[in-house]
């Protein structure tokens, strides 16, 4: 059974694994969550499975293994085992494949390349076909690739084989001893560290980038090729694919300039870096790129900086003579505090709150029993307030419905059923493929190829009458895919929207999944009533977003939202306070050379007992923003307590 710090690796620090934990609990005393941004093979991270662990490297042979190992689902392990067994006991493989007709007697001998590409062929069928789950295929796929290193023609990386040695004439793949101790709240990333940097808020950012001009891509491009399997050409002795998308800033003399903006964007309350004392190695290629200077001087500026030390015996091609190598702790405690972590909605509602809740959430009360968000809309509010119950409602039943069925669905078969869809259907999938297939770039959008797929998954949820996990799976599939990602419904109650530029990628995909663990997380309630007619528990605190009495948004066409209901809205609130209610309502005062005089006088009557509180008004993706630069918006929240 393997664990996970049998895999041969670059700067792999489970030797060090002591003196880094000892240095950060030290250092940074209790905390929830740890963001390992070059996580490599994960072993750092694996040292605090009693945290939320936030992992990313560039490489997805590690990104595939952080989900084997971290990620917290449901794994059938007799299954599993009973499949590694079957391909263990292959013998025999008589036709060639990717792996044998690219890699077969250079890194490995001819027949066990056939049985590689034969394991991971059969994995990725398995999983297409719903047989293996994601999780179940994150396991496969790490077992074949630490299995890979084991039997490999190298010295530990794959930059070159050596030529003449004797190949191993089998591959025997074990089961990973998967810990079952994971947090349900751990998160995956397989992208660039300094464009993840500002989206993750955490306690504890551990930083092991890459020290000097060797690049990882290079050593371990056989496993990415296998992990990915795209099955693309390869070029050169080494028999590499191509590796520019994967090259990384910190092996070049950019390191600098990267490491301080990568520092700059961090959101944590404690820095640990790990970086050698290699600055002025014998061997050029060993050198560290990033000076000691630099480290302190960009660090000093985030907050006091701490230098800790340990001796190690560092990896050598045979031309280093650094005999006293040391690996150091360099720790920032940052002088500000991190702000709360946002979660974003799966869904681009008109008028939502996303951009302005950095300016809202202060104002809510610290404690919180109930949450009662009556125009939950997108539920961007809601799902970022901490509450120990949450109601949700909306006039919207497709909506309504829809979240409820996220809160009672199991989050992989929601999205496992959005991916057959989009096979079903012929959609695009620039997560898997990019757009290249599709002849498509990130500016002209998807729109084009998916334009008569798209109609016909609308024509077919149209015409669908059992509303089940499918139908809601469908109904978001059409708003991923749609114009601007939005809902609209016509008098018929068809959904009308065309085709838009984008798909189910990988920014949505994150969304949709961090969504559906929060919700599962909430002690929540969703209903689809009138606002006056929900249930205000006691010990509730209310926040409204209505529509926009003198607003133009998509939710308030056809004079959707009227005097008459401002009024009844403003009659509501002077009960909320007459009972002792706390309530924030979300709304605007002028719009575009427009005043709303019910709002702003109810306001005036009640001065004694709300206030208003104007906001810094930003919606780049509503419907209804301004496009003339003097035309005024004022954003307010309006509250009484």
């Amino acid at each position: 059974m393997y664990s996970i710090q049998n895999r041969r690796y670059l700067g792999n620090k489970y030797k060090l694994l002591s003196f880094i934990k000892e240095t950060i609990n030290s250092e940074c005393g209790a905390f929830d969550s740890l963001f390992d941004v070059f996580a490599g093979t994960g072993a750092v991270a694996s040292d605090y499975l009693d945290k939320k662990i936030i992992t990313n490297d560039i490489l997805y042979s590690n990104y595939i293994s952080h989900i084997a190992w971290f990620k917290k689902a449901k794994f059938d392990k007799k299954k599993l085992q009973e499949i590694i067994d079957s391909y263990n006991a292959i013998t025999e493989i008589n036709e060639d494949n990717y792996m044998s007709l690219t890699f077969g007697d250079t890194f490995f001998s001819n027949f066990v390349c056939r049985k590689i590409g034969f394991i991971r062929e059969d994995i990725e069928i398995k999983f297409n076909n719903g047989e293996i789950n994601e999780k179940e295929r994150a396991i496969l796929i790490t077992s074949l690739l630490y299995s890979m290193d084991k039997i490999a023609n190298t010295c530990g990386h794959y930059d070159a084989y050596r030529k003449g040695a004797k190949l191993p004439q089998e591959i025997t793949l074990q089961m990973l001893d998967v810990p079952t101790n994971t947090s349900s709240k751990n998160k995956f990333y397989n992208c660039d560290s300094n464009e993840l940097a500002s989206k993750v808020v955490c306690d504890v950012a551990y930083l092991d980038p890459p020290y000097n001009s060797r690049q990882y891509s290079d050593a371990y491009h056989l496993l990415e090729n296998v992990a990915r399997w795209n099955k693309p050409k390869v070029k050169g002795v080494a028999r590499k694919m191509n590796r520019d998308n994967l090259k990384s800033d910190y092996c070049l003399s950019s390191a600098t300039a990267a490491f301080e903006d990568l520092i700059e964007k961090l959101q944590c309350k404690y820095i640990i870096l790990s970086y050698n004392n290699t600055a002025n190695n014998a061997n050029d290629r060993s050198n560290a790129k990033i000076s000691d200077e630099d480290i302190i001087r960009i660090l000093s500026k985030k907050g006091e900086v701490k230098i800790f030390s340990q001796k190690y015996r560092a990896f050598t091609a045979g031309k280093s003579q650094n005999n006293h190598n040391a690996e150091r702790l360099f720790v920032c405690k940052v002088k500000e505090e991190s702000t709360k972590e946002i979660i974003s909605s799966p869904l681009n509602y008109t008028g939502g709150k996303a951009k302005l809740l950095p300016q809202i959430l202060p104002f809510f009360p610290d404690k919180i029993d109930t949450f009662v968000d009556l125009f939950c809309g997108g539920c961007n509010v809601g799902i970022n307030v901490k509450a120990n119950t949450h109601i949700y409602n909306d006039t919207n039943v497709s909506l309504i419905n829809f979240y409820n069925t996220l809160k009672k669905s199991d989050k992989e078969k929601f999205i496992a059923c959005i991916d057959r869809l989009i096979q079903q259907y012929d959609l695009s999938n620039s997560y898997k493929y990019g757009y290249e297939k599709y002849n498509c770039n990130s500016s002209k959008g998807l729109g084009e190829y998916n334009k008569d797929k798209f109609i016909a998954l609308k024509n077919d949820f149209n015409n669908r009458k059992k509303k089940d996990m499918k139908y809601y799976a469908m109904f978001y599939t059409l708003i991923v895919f749609a114009f601007n990602n939005q809902i609209r419904f016509n008098s018929r109650g068809e959904y009308n929207l065309p085709v838009g530029k984008r798909d189910f990628n990988k920014k949505m995909r994150e969304k949709l999944e961090n969504f559906i663990d929060t919700v599962h997380s909430q002690n929540s309630y969703f209903y689809c009533k009138d606002f006056s007619e929900v249930e205000i528990p006691k010990k509730s605190f209310v926040y409204l977003d209505p529509p926009y009495l003198i607003s133009a948004a998509s939710y308030n066409e056809n004079n959707g939202w009227t005097r008459e209901n401002e009024k009844a809205l403003l009659n509501y609130l002077t009960t909320l306070n007459k009972k002792g209610i706390p309530f924030a309502l979300s709304n605007v005062l002028e719009h575009k050379g427009t005043k709303n005089d019910l709002l702003i006088e109810w306001c005036e009557k009640n001065k004694d007992t709300v206030k208003v509180i104007h906001l810094n008004y930003d919606y780049n993706n509503s419907n209804y923003q301004s496009t003339g630069k003097k035309a005024k918006t004022d954003e307010v929240l309006i509250m009484n307590y």
